[in-house]
């Protein structure tokens, strides 16, 4: 369990395209094997300390013929932003993949001390 120690908690959200890759022929769709894709994600301002992110999908447009096959999450998690990561394997044929974020951690205050 993460505990807050403070009483200003900050939530930071977005929605982000991550891929599309149907129309160029990318390897999303037309590949098999191990495939991944990330983005820096920055936050709109930075936590106190590294914030919990949960990652969702929000949009996937999918092959039907294939074995759906993902795995999404958060990597790199700091004060000021995070590696937003979607990965597939096998013959799975991903054609577009959006995805949704919410971060959740102590901020700071106008009022703060700052000792150097």
């Amino acid at each position: 369990m993460k505990r807050l120690r403070t009483h200003t908690i900050g939530v930071d959200s977005g929605d982000v395209m991550l891929f599309s890759e149907f129309e160029d022929g990318g390897s999303m769709w037309t590949g098999e094997g191990q495939r991944e894709r990330r983005r820096r994600i920055s936050f709109s301002e930075p936590f106190r300390e590294p914030p919990h992110v949960q990652v969702n999908m929000s949009l996937w447009d999918i092959d039907a013929s294939t074995v759906t096959r993902a795995d999404i999450g958060a990597e790199a998690v700091t004060e000021s932003g995070f590696d937003m990561v979607f990965r597939t394997w096998g013959d799975t044929r991903v054609a577009r993949a959006r995805l949704a974020w919410t971060a959740i951690g102590a901020v700071g205050e106008d009022d703060d001390w700052v000792v150097d």
